[in-house]
């Protein structure tokens, strides 16, 4: 699975209606609204939207033809497979009646072409890690893990020894993360990993 670097727009005239896609990352449902929210125009005949973020999805239509718009552009997301991902394709109306099968590909088309443009990167799973150790060495264990890729602080806290670091590590190479640390630190160090 994968996800986007950054927002990507694309557009399209189709028999004379013009269609504008933004893609971007986000990370859960309340960023996915506030995504949606944030580049709709309210000026255009229809906001149609999907996305996803792991097994929770939405899509609307926007007054379209049920199926014809949210749906296409769900499957687009899925069909490259995409996850943390929403999706805005705003539609003005150029006149012509594009038919049920003409929306489906016009929307569908539109957000894939806008998501076979932006710019991926995978999607690792992660499980939180809780490290603590001595000041003497904590420059060096942190000067490691900023090597390591996928590796992320999320807290930091001092102690009056040392310090206490909540890092967000691959699932795929916790163990052997912790390993290094503890070796870093020549067995002065604990990790705590989830069981």
């Amino acid at each position: 699975m994968f996800t986007l670097a950054q927002i990507e727009n694309f557009a399209q005239d189709v028999k004379k209606s013009r269609f504008l896609a933004v893609a971007g990352p986000v990370a859960d449902e309340a960023a996915a609204k506030a995504f949606i929210a944030a580049h709709s125009d309210a000026s255009a005949n229809h906001n149609c939207w999907a996305w996803r973020t792991g097994q929770a999805y939405r899509f609307s239509d926007d007054g379209e033809p049920s199926g014809t718009a949210g749906k296409p552009i769900l499957q687009a997301l899925d069909g490259q497979a995409l996850d943390n991902v929403a999706v805005v394709v705003t539609r003005w109306f150029g006149g012509v009646l594009l038919g049920t099968g003409g929306l489906v590909r016009a929307y569908g088309g539109t957000a894939s072409a806008c998501l076979r443009a932006a710019a991926k990167v995978p999607l690792v799973t992660t499980v939180d890690a809780v490290v603590t150790l001595d000041f003497a060495d904590l420059a060096i264990v942190q000067a490691r893990l900023a090597a390591l890729p996928g590796v992320r602080t999320v807290a930091e806290t001092f102690t009056a020894t040392g310090a206490v670091l909540t890092l967000a590590l691959p699932e795929a190479d916790a163990a052997a993360i912790a390993g290094i640390v503890v070796n870093l630190s020549s067995g002065r160090a604990t990790v705590a990993l989830p069981d």
